[in-house]
């Protein structure tokens, strides 16, 4: 591909990840102005409803996990020019979740409904918190590296990327992974959970968990004992808090 067709290339799939990125805040929220959303769409039995629904988070999660890992992207980039691989990445990532959001089936059993007004305001307040923490994870650590932009823009510009380098910035300072941390927010905050929706939460959080064992596995192996120390010294998901020695 030619410098200009890798750069706009880039820019069409961020384009569609960022537009499938807000509509997963809407499906997520069931907010009221979408005709699909986790707890709206087509309805099946409960029981067909739970084995699709369990088949669309799986197939998420082998493309996120699969498609991450280093051994993988040593043979893909023999296929995929390596400044867009990344790219590549995102626009299979935004893909499967457009499946998720077309093929989702709602299951409409309660399994709480806050009434209380001021629990009501925390939670929604609790799941808009936790996207912004989502994408304020993903700019400190380098969002347009991440989503694929900066590999495109420094091939157009014949520029080599820096060798990574251990950063703690901020939030990373207090959690190993606060982007987790958001989308977990994210996704059990709601002030009336269905099944349908208890469901997603569920299967994304054992996701994550497992998606997290394996991201910390690659750290480990680019960092070494950099990451070990990190690790020994900063909560996963939540601050550790020592006593301090006497």
């Amino acid at each position: 591909m030619s410098r200009t067709l890798t750069i706009l290339f880039a820019i069409i799939c961020y384009a569609i990840f960022f537009a499938t990125f807000l509509y997963l805040i809407v499906f997520v929220g069931d907010l009221s102005f979408a005709s699909r959303t986790v707890d709206e769409g087509p309805l099946s039995p409960p029981a067909v409803a739970a084995i699709i629904d369990v088949a669309l988070i799986a197939l998420f999660g082998l493309q996120h996990s699969v498609m991450a890992r280093p051994g993988f992207k040593a043979k893909w980039t023999k296929i995929v020019p390596p400044p867009i691989e990344r790219s590549v990445y995102v626009l299979a990532a935004s893909v499967a979740l457009m499946i998720l959001f077309l093929g989702w089936r709602p299951i409409d059993a309660i399994v709480w409904n806050v009434t209380s007004p001021l629990l009501f305001d925390l939670i929604w307040v609790a799941f808009w918190l936790g996207w912004a923490l989502v994408l304020v994870s993903t700019f400190l650590i380098n969002h347009f590296e991440l989503f694929g932009l900066q590999q495109a823009w420094f091939n157009a510009r014949g520029r080599e990327a820096r060798p990574p380098r251990m950063r703690e910035p901020f939030l990373y300072r207090f959690v190993r992974h606060p982007l987790y941390v958001g989308f977990f927010l994210a996704f059990w905050a709601a002030p009336t959970m269905t099944a349908g929706h208890l469901l997603l939460a569920v299967g994304m959080s054992i996701y994550m968990l497992i998606a997290i064992r394996h991201e910390e596995r690659d750290l480990v192996d680019l960092f070494g004992e950099d990451y070990e120390e990190y690790q020994d010294r900063v909560g996963m998901l939540t601050p550790r808090i020592r006593r301090r020695s006497a």
